[in-house]
């Protein structure tokens, strides 16, 4: 009943393709329909490629060559990771727009005019393609690494010593044998992708978030955005059924000769443009927007920590801390109830659960928003014909819409952070509790939960990441006059206002270092060892 509860809103939205389609539907047909479609097959098309180049190329040099700063790098190219993609779209707009420094610098060097010099425009859908592969290669990055890391040594020094050099050996061997671990990466960001909307929206690019968010508050069309959404999560499908046609009857194993990954040491000019490189990886996806954000909010600070910021923190904490709790105790009571009863129907209910993470957040908006007005109504339509009295919008329009969406979309994150801590746990603990005369509530609370505590709270914080961070959702669910730090950094933006939203976006940036420490203390110890 909870998995189906959580599937309501993918449901809806799939279930919406049955009902009849309005004028407005042939109208988009006839008008912006193929610019969503080709669009989104651009812009994934170039976050693909980008974010495979970027994280594949990352991951080898760190893995697999010993250069100045490789230590370094290895953890601090997932800092890119605690930047949301519309926030870095902002900063580089801010940095690169015509009245930008670097533009300006231009024309008071060689005074030139407006007209006299051709630049790259940032706000393109090439423009959204490069800001997305810039915050999204760390996906790519950390699978693919600890892919090569976990190779067959005896496998690339066979190659070393059959003469390939090792830019060779990591097309031909290494690069292969990573395969389903790069696809799951990239597949990954595709997917955020698909789900983004701050950064198409705000560079103009038409896809389909931003056509279902028209669609809904522009032209007041609930039936013709679930339509929509529909076929934005035939996308999603897609990504995951290609990937598996592609990989065909391919199979992968690992050999069990493995040791020390013998690294190839680069000295000199080679040593120096591994460095240049990750380290103009590193500053176009963190250390240069880091520092324009930092600018901008040091610029005018003591302006900016007044109560109405103050308001917007409290609102985003209060937000986070409740959904990332609630996701929390469903993910121990769906986890826990599949070690008890390890069925297949178990199985399926806790799959079906956690697919919403693959759904974007718009989507899941107006999943929520089509079963919750259809009850406020009914539930209105029923006191005012029995008891005269009518009871508003209970649902649709609250905070319990916007916490539900949350739920949906991100339980899946809670999920795998309680069932790889539960696996961890010998079944023969259970048992031996259970002789003991303890109940299966009492084995969890005194047994579990004590050994659960790290990912009980690795769980808590991711979810409280990224519940700060999403937009879409937020702003199509939340109350009248109820703003969240991500919410009032995109108006601001919206109204040409960088600067001042310079504040909440770093706020939700440093927030969001705290799960990428985490990770970067994992591989840290991972190195160690």
């Amino acid at each position: 009943m909870v998995a189906l509860l959580l599937a309501v809103p993918v449901l809806v939205i799939i279930g919406s393709l049955a009902l009849p389609f309005s004028e407005m539907w042939h109208h988009l047909i006839q008008t912006v329909l193929s610019d969503y479609i080709v669009n989104s097959l651009l812009l994934m098309i170039g976050v693909g490629l980008g974010t495979f180049f970027l994280g594949v190329s990352a991951a080898w040099l760190t893995a697999m060559c010993d250069f100045p700063g490789r230590r370094f790098f290895s953890w601090a190219l997932l800092l890119p990771l605690a930047m949301p993609a519309y926030i870095i779209a902002y900063t580089y707009t801010g940095i690169l727009d015509f009245t930008g420094p670097v533009q300006t610098i231009l024309r008071e060097t060689f005074n030139w005019g407006y007209g006299d010099y051709w630049f790259p425009e940032i706000r393109s859908l090439g423009g959204a393609a490069c800001m997305l592969s810039l915050v999204l290669y760390p996906y790519v990055y950390l699978l693919a690494r600890v892919a090569f890391t976990e190779q067959s040594t005896a496998l690339l020094e066979a190659s070393r010593n059959l003469g390939r050099g090792p830019w060779t050996t990591l097309f031909l061997v290494a690069l292969p044998m990573a395969r389903p671990a790069v696809a799951a990466g990239v597949s990954l960001a595709l997917m955020e992708t698909l789900a983004d909307f701050g950064t198409v929206d705000y560079f103009g690019v038409s896809v389909f978030t931003t056509g279902i968010f028209r669609t809904w508050y522009g032209l007041g069309e609930l039936t013709t955005a679930a339509q929509l959404a529909s076929f934005l999560l035939l996308f999603v499908f897609a990504l995951f059924a290609l990937e598996r046609i592609s990989r065909g009857r391919i199979r992968f194993h690992h050999s069990a000769v493995r040791r020390q990954v013998a690294r190839v040491e680069l000295h000199g000019w080679r040593g120096s443009a591994c460095f240049g490189a990750s380290a103009a990886i590193l500053l176009a996806g963190f250390i240069l927007p880091a520092g324009q954000l930092l600018f901008w909010a040091a610029r005018d600070w003591p302006r900016q920590f007044d109560t109405d910021f103050l308001a917007l923190a409290g609102n985003s904490f209060m937000l986070a801390a409740v959904a990332s709790t609630c996701c929390l105790l469903i993910a121990l009571f769906l986890a826990y109830g599949r070690r008890l009863y390890p069925g297949r129907m178990e199985a399926l209910s806790v799959r079906t659960a956690a697919m919403g993470y693959a759904v974007p957040g718009t989507v899941i908006a107006v999943g929520v928003l089509i079963p919750f007005a259809w009850f406020d109504n009914h539930l209105d339509s029923f006191l005012r014909e029995h008891f005269g009295i009518s009871s508003g919008l209970l649902l649709s329009g609250s905070l319990i819409a916007l916490v539900f969406a949350y739920l949906v979309r991100f339980l899946s994150v809670s999920l795998q952070s309680v069932e790889s801590g539960l696996a961890r746990v010998r079944p023969s603990l259970d048992e031996s509790a259970r002789s003991l005369g303890h109940t299966p509530a009492a084995v969890l609370r005194r047994v579990h939960l004590p050994i659960l505590r790290g990912s009980m709270l690795t769980a808590l914080l991711l979810v409280f990441v990224d519940v700060l961070k999403e937009l879409p959702a937020t702003l199509i669910l939340r109350p009248f006059n109820f703003n969240t730090l991500a919410v009032r950094t995109y108006e601001l933006a919206s109204d040409e206002r960088l600067a001042d939203a310079a504040t909440p976006a770093l706020t939700i940036v440093l927030i969001g270092l705290l799960p990428v420490i985490l990770l970067s203390r994992g591989i840290s110890s991972g190195e160690e060892q």
